[in-house]
């Protein structure tokens, strides 16, 4: 697939099932994260693949977060627990935030952003469908505990990684003139 093609036609696919992406093709999904821009060469991500048995244990730590948040219903308990099973793979984007003299942490947050964005355009250029989901669960500090995150490391995105269940929809075509004007505007 043409990058430009990639670029414009990229859409969520939010109905996964196996197989999961194989090993060369993750490698590819990781490759193309770790050309984010990234002033200052910080390196300010990692990530976390979860699958198998092991979403059934995040399915674990999420309710427990949600019960910690207080006044959950068992609806709700079960939405969280059943969260992880949506997806054969799922991938956790962590930014790695450092204190650095000239790279403020708001440009290394962008920056594990802006890697997260490249596995998605590299799953949809391999055919992989893939969405980008947070949520509150996502900013827990019980969860964030759960996963191993050490100090100064935040979720960015959990993306659910797998086959589409169905043919993905074609991306809208937006008017770029609702979102791009010239400087200084004309008075």
């Amino acid at each position: 697939m043409e990058a430009l093609d990639a670029l414009l036609n990229r859409v969520s696919v939010p109905r996964l099932v196996e197989p999961a992406p194989n090993a060369a093709q993750r490698e590819a999904l990781f490759q193309a994260a770790l050309r984010a821009p990234d002033h200052g060469q910080l390196r300010p991500w990692r990530f976390l693949t979860i699958e198998g048995a092991a979403r059934e244990q995040l399915g674990q730590l999420l309710v427990e977060a949600t019960e910690l948040k207080g006044g959950a219903t068992q609806a709700t308990l079960d939405k969280a627990r059943a969260m992880p099973l949506r997806a054969p793979l799922l991938i956790v984007v962590i930014a790695r935030l450092q204190d650095h003299f000239k790279v403020p942490k708001s440009e290394q947050r962008l920056a594990a952003g802006c890697a997260a964005h490249g596995i998605l355009l590299a799953a949809h250029a391999q055919g992989i469908g893939a969405v980008w989901r947070t949520g509150d669960l996502s900013y827990s500090a019980h969860v964030a505990k759960g996963l191993g995150l050490a100090e100064g490391e935040e979720v960015i995105a959990f993306l659910y990684v797998g086959t589409p269940q169905n043919e993905p929809r074609t991306a809208p075509v937006l008017a770029t003139e609702d979102f791009v004007s010239a400087w200084p505007m004309p008075r």
